[in-house]
């Protein structure tokens, strides 16, 4: 692996025109992709076996023409102080409001608020219901345009209109934070290196490597059914290890340089190296979110495998177009410990080096290993406490920022008709193989009335056959209530009982039904999704380290660093901790794919430090080095590279927080906090404790097992030979 890499990267070197060339067509054909692509909205939602999807298929099929799958709008009108929705005035104005939604050309059908009994008990409320042919991500403009313009006209008579449901969803923004995050990430890399070029190095090839990664989403968006969340993953986490692989490597080659080596045998070496770190851990990164797919969730599937590309292609620029770029830079790009005059911190020759903190803090730690585990680990566990009220679900329009037309709606239907009337459960029942239908669909709605939190059940509305139908159930709970999610169960344990009886299928779908299902499914997936993922990835590193217990405590640490991260998440987006400052107006269930895609995401990127960190501990081990000295030596020559690697990742992460969505908002804390975790109590404090108390025992591997696994040679064994051999032979010619 070593020598494969470091022929790499003095080939990327030599040639770095053509290399250059070969990424900049890249980008430019991606760009040309995305910018002729048609647009894409949000990603239609499925999830295959489950029993909400089962009826949803069912509809489609028993109810033809109906666009079961079709956008659908609620218009909320609320009237002025004073008055009733079923006064003359307000009644004319939303009959013509209703008689104006009715003549849009991708309109199913609009309720009329009075016909349909939909005004409060009050007066005060009312909606008007508009169903779409189309589903919300095919809506065009113009309808979405007309559906605006109705409420603004509605509001100048007086009314207050808000507009809720799936026909208005928008593209998410992140915000201006997000450009925070990278500048963040220019200072750091402009600290750690002295140097504007230096610095430019990762930044530019992070960007080309996402620009081409989220183009191609983009391009793909239409065909493949990608929603805007996918791109925006992909961009997250592409631009984070894009600049982390970079960034080890160039400070790698700054490292060989100091050493005396030649520019181009410094790159081949750091490549051969550095290189060798960064494809295992890239291999880690693409594991874990290509497993994702084992949760058979359409959506989770795709974000997974989009982001695990873009990974792939940070991985390719960092072993090709990084030395390419360093070949260009030439002498701007400066040996280690000598800064450039940006920062005037030149060490002097003639003074001795002073111990860097690294390895001042791993001396510390190799003294202390027992207080520095300690706690470390009672540190993690305490911020690992909120988890234990874990509450998931998924987001609705109540979790909308309240500057948002959708939620001033959810806020008014509550108010008008109760909680439980943003979250209607549908009822499908199939009586193809009963006697008496009829009697069934009376049966099936006697049943569910007789339920706890049942406020309205509809009568049953069969298909033109007779023998399906639709009953609407209203909860007396909100929809991500965990008293809602118990009536859904308790109308399922009710259809066992009339199939039983009847023959009949009863079913119950809807948006809140398929969001509980959801979360069961995450839910019993986890457990298999870690064993899949961790077990490959433990596999992987006893080839990269050629030991036992060193991957076994990597994956414990990981472990102890996203049960923090969910704990954290937990108390901020659920118990409302620091939710003022995070921009969370509306606290509740934690998403329900939130801990599964921690698991996977942050494990990944975790392995990032391991790998790097470890590596060069290992490097010095295998180099003669005693298992304590070692340790110091990993942590002089990585800790200040870990640590601004850490630092750019969480910086790139938060800039996320800032977006309008809140699962993009949710997943970019999560995986801040979860990095900071991770890299400065786990891999800083925690591993460097046990390798000291666990001594040579750390790098043990039983014979049978040592003459099995194939030798990938990541410390450059190989290199070292090689350089060696060079040496004398060059001793010979002198000779």
């Amino acid at each position: 692996m070593a020598t494969f890499l470091y022929k790499l990267g003095r080939l990327s070197f030599r040639r770095r025109h053509f290399i250059a060339l070969i990424w900049v067509a890249l980008l430019t054909l991606a760009g040309v992709g995305a910018a002729s692509a048609p647009t894409a909205g949000n990603s239609s939602f499925s999830i295959p076996g489950t029993e909400a999807q089962k009826a949803f298929d069912l509809l489609e099929q028993r109810f033809p023409g109906t666009s079961a799958d079709g956008a659908t709008a609620r218009v909320v009108f609320k009237a002025p102080s004073g008055e009733k929705m079923t006064g003359p005035g307000n009644r004319a104005t939303v009959k013509e409001t209703v008689k104006e939604l009715s003549d849009g050309s991708e309109v199913v059908r609009v309720t009329d608020p009075y016909q349909a009994k939909a005004v409060s008990k009050d007066g005060t409320i009312a909606y008007a219901q508009v169903s779409y042919k189309v589903s919300g991500m095919e809506l065009d403009d113009a309808a979405k345009d007309a559906l605006k313009d109705s409420a603004q006209d509605a509001r100048k008579a007086g009314l207050t209109v808000e507009i809720g449901g799936d026909a208005l969803q928008a593209v998410p923004h992140t915000g201006s934070s997000e450009i925070i995050g990278i500048a963040v990430a220019a200072v750091v890399l402009v600290i750690t290196f002295g140097s504007l070029v230096a610095a430019g190095l990762p930044l530019l090839t992070a960007l080309i490597g996402v620009g081409i990664g989220v183009s191609a989403i983009t391009g793909l968006a239409s065909a493949l059914d990608l929603g805007s969340t996918t791109s925006t993953l992909a961009m997250m986490i592409g631009l984070a290890v894009g600049i982390d692989y970079a960034l080890f490597i160039v400070s790698r080659y700054r490292a060989e340089l100091a050493e005396g080596r030649e520019r181009e045998e410094a790159v081949g070496r750091a490549v051969g190296t550095a290189g060798s770190a960064v494809v295992f851990a890239g291999l880690t990164v693409v594991i874990a979110l290509v497993g994702l797919s084992v949760v058979n969730i359409p959506m989770l599937t795709k974000m997974g495998i989009a982001a695990a590309g873009t990974v792939a292609i940070a991985v390719l620029i960092a072993l090709t177009m990084v030395p390419a770029l360093l070949g260009y830079a030439g002498r701007k790009v400066k040996p280690m410990g000598e800064k450039g005059k940006l920062l005037g911190r030149a060490q002097k020759k003639d003074r001795p080096a002073k111990p860097n903190l690294g390895t001042r803090w791993a001396s510390f730690v190799v003294r202390r290993p027992v207080a520095v585990l300690l706690l470390g680990v009672i540190g993690l566990g305490a911020a690992a406490v909120p988890a234990t009220s874990l509450e998931l679900g998924l987001p609705d329009d109540g979790s909308q920022p309240t500057s948002t037309t959708q939620r001033r709606a959810y806020d008014l239907l509550s108010e008008g008709f109760g909680p439980g009337f943003n979250g209607p459960l549908m009822v499908v029942v199939d009586a193809k193989d009963s006697d008496d239908p009829k009697a069934v669909f009376a049966e099936t709605g006697d049943e569910i009335k007789g339920l706890k939190d049942v406020v309205t059940v509809t009568p049953a509305q069969p298909n033109k056959a007779g023998d399906t139908a639709t009953i609407t159930v209203i909860p007396g709970s909100k929809p991500s209530s965990v008293t809602t999610e118990n009536l859904v169960h308790g109308i399922r344990d009710a259809g066992a009982d009339i199939k039983a009886d009847t023959d009949a299928n009863v079913l119950v779908t809807g948006s809140t039904a398929m969001n509980i299902d959801v979360s069961e499914k995450l839910n019993d997936a986890l457990v298999p999704y870690l064993v899949l993922v961790v077990g490959l990835a433990f596999l992987l590193l006893i080839v990269v380290f050629r030991s036992i217990l060193v991957p076994l405590k990597a994956a414990l640490g990981f472990l102890l660093s996203v049960m923090a991260a969910l704990g954290s998440v937990v108390a901020v987006f659920q118990w409302g901790w620091l939710s003022g400052l995070m921009g969370v107006e509306q606290t509740g269930p934690v998403m329900s794919m939130m801990p599964i895609f921690m698991v996977g995401v942050v494990f990944g990127l975790a392995m990032d430090y391991e790998v790097f960190l470890v590596t060069r501990m290992r490097e010095a081990y295998v180099h003669g080095e005693k298992p304590a000295q070692a340790v110091v030596t990993g942590f002089r020559h990585g800790a200040r590279v870990v640590t601004a690697a850490a630092v750019i990742m969480m910086a790139v992460f938060a800039g996320f927080i800032g977006s309008s969505e809140s699962m993009v908002k949710m997943i970019g804390f999560g995986l801040a906090i979860a990095v900071f975790f991770d890299a400065f109590v786990v891999r800083m404090a925690i591993v460097p404790a046990v390798l000291a108390l666990l001594g040579r025992k750390a790098w043990w591997l039983p014979k049978w097992l040592d003459r099995a696994l194939p030798n990938v040679d990541v410390e450059g064994e190989g290199l070292r030979t090689r350089t060696d051999r060079g040496d004398e032979d060059r001793e010979l010619v002198r000779a």
